[in-house]
């Protein structure tokens, strides 16, 4: 007697997966533009936190929060909303004045006046953080980006008062000078790294300092103070040495345009020359690049030099579009600040690019916030900390939205398959 086997029961066939499901599911991934942007969150989150802290009215309401909690709450919203609407206005566009210039009733000076104002903070930044992530990619730490960038606005300053050429050809040399001036400045840490060892962090450091006095005792020379002032301050700029601005109020200036044209360049420089290789190649694994026959030495020198130029063009954009004339102060700290851009771009040129643009739309914006608001401009300072806090520690991202880790290559594959 034969008996019949059971009929095997049919594995339900598994359903391949949309586009769309993979696409959801790798952007709520841990890559870098997920984490950037939670950072970006998490820091307007505990700033709302720290602005409602620092309201005596708003934060007076909390104190009968358990009798009428709809008070603190209202109180709170207004505030927060308002401040980040002013920061908004203040970076990117006013929709008030912007309607106003559509209407007829403003103009569009004023309706772009917000943009202007983040694209001339930014312009500066965009150098000093290329030079920090070009040095992070060799393997060297500049902290010597505000010293480069002022020696940059001493060279670049002293040629746009002091030699009297064309116009567009002054520019020309004054940029030269501002950019040979920091690549001078770059050379000698590099140089004493390559042949001494001597360790970039602490020789940057005290270049800082000297490029600081330095600036201000030139300032206070015959030749170069202006002579109808008793104060620490240099001659004015010839016009035929300024970068073209659009009109007044606005002053945005052609330098943005340099940045993006450098930052293209960088991009190339790092990812297509050879000299970008071997950059890589002794930032990842110095002994190996030497077994390979490169010249690491040689190679640390060359970065310095060309991270130190990128800086002193950032001076030389400072005090040729933004002032025009040296003080004590015309660096201001745009070259710390483009360390905390160059983490912010993840050491990568167009990454920094945007992380400028972003600074300098805090930066716009916070004068906003502090003028029709009332809240200091340390504030917006401590969000740009938090910002880079956070992109810093990625794991501590990831362990607050519980991120999955990035699965790139099945979306890829599905991709392939024409999904």
């Amino acid at each position: 007697m034969t008996t019949e086997a059971p009929p095997k029961k049919e594995e339900p066939k598994k359903e391949e997966e949309s586009f769309l499901s993979l696409f959801v599911h790798n952007l709520w991934s841990a890559n870098t533009v997920t984490v950037t942007f939670l950072s970006i969150l998490l820091a307007l989150v505990i700033g709302a936190v720290l602005i409602v802290v620092s309201d005596s009215e708003v934060l007076a309401t909390f104190s009968y929060f358990t009798a009428r909690p709809s008070d603190a709450l209202t109180a709170s919203w207004d505030l927060i909303s308002r401040a980040y609407a002013d920061l908004f206005k203040g970076a990117i566009f006013d929709p008030a004045a912007v309607s106003a210039w559509f209407n007829g009733t403003g103009d569009w000076q004023t309706a772009l006046n917000p943009l202007s104002e983040t694209l001339t903070y930014a312009a500066p930044l965009v150098f000093t953080g290329l030079s920090v992530a070009l040095a992070f990619r060799g393997g060297l730490f500049n902290i010597g980006g505000q010293g480069q960038a002022v020696i940059g606005c001493v060279t670049a300053g002293v040629a746009g008062f002091a030699i009297g050429l064309p116009a567009g050809l002054h520019l020309v040399v004054a940029l030269a000078a501002g950019l040979i001036g920091g690549a001078l400045w770059g050379f000698v840490p590099g140089l004493l790294k390559a042949r001494t060892g001597a360790h970039e962090v602490i020789t940057t450091i005290m270049l800082n300092y000297t490029a600081t006095l330095f600036l201000g005792w030139l300032i206070l020379q015959n030749g170069v103070q202006d002579p109808d002032r008793t104060d620490a301050i240099s001659k004015t700029i010839d016009s035929t040495a300024g970068l073209p601005a659009l009109p007044a109020p606005l002053r945005v200036h052609f330098g943005i345009v340099l940045a993006v044209l450098v930052t293209a360049g960088v991009a190339w420089l790092v990812n297509r020359s050879s000299f970008g290789f071997e950059l890589r190649a002794v930032g990842v694994n110095p002994p190996a690049a030497k077994t390979a026959g490169m010249s690491v030495g040689r190679t640390y020198i060359m970065l310095m030099v060309v991270a130190g130029g990128l800086a002193g063009l950032g001076g030389a954009t400072q005090v040729l579009g933004t002032a025009d004339r040296l003080t004590d102060q015309v660096a201001g700290n745009i070259g710390f600040d483009g360390l905390l851009v160059a983490l912010l771009g993840r050491n990568k040129p167009w990454g920094t690019l945007f992380a400028a643009i972003l600074y300098g739309g805090l930066r716009a914006g916070g004068n906003l916030m502090q003028v029709d608001v009332g809240i200091s401009l340390e504030l917006v300072t401590v969000l740009q900390a938090l910002i880079v806090i956070f992109i810093a520690a990625p794991a501590l991202v990831k362990a607050i939205f519980q991120l999955r880790d990035a699965r790139t290559a099945r979306l890829g594959a599905s991709m392939a398959k024409g999904w």
